[in-house]
């Protein structure tokens, strides 16, 4: 599979394009990344229990499985968690920030992923 380094007028980063399925990316690591969910490529394994992952970063986050490591923890309540975006989202039970909405009926979110469950 060949990919070529193309120029968006609009954008003044290069961006790196699938021949095969079109789709762009601003960098050609995430081209690789998105490549190996077609290629069923998986080469970062765990040493532990023998599981395999597109990236790297994954296989960190599993790890934490397996060592029990929680390195994000919030200042209010005191509770920690695997990842970053987990605790950023439990953030939102304290402030109440609801940064997803409907666009239909206006109900507000604290998570992306509740907003498109509401919507089917």
């Amino acid at each position: 599979m060949y990919t070529k380094p193309v120029t968006d007028p609009e954008e003044t980063e290069s961006s790196h394009t699938s021949d095969m399925y079109g789709k762009s990316f601003t960098q050609n690591s995430n081209l690789t990344t998105h490549r190996r969910t077609h290629t069923a490529e998986r080469p970062y394994q765990c040493n532990v229990c023998g599981k395999s992952f597109t990236q790297n970063s994954t296989l960190t986050i599993h790890r934490r499985t397996h060592t029990g490591e929680r390195p994000y923890q919030c200042d209010v309540c005191g509770n920690s968690f695997v990842q970053n975006q987990a605790l950023i989202s439990h953030q939102r039970t304290h402030t109440g920030e609801t940064p997803y909405q409907c666009d239909v009926c206006g109900k507000p979110f604290t998570q992306n992923s509740n907003l498109t469950k509401h919507r089917r």
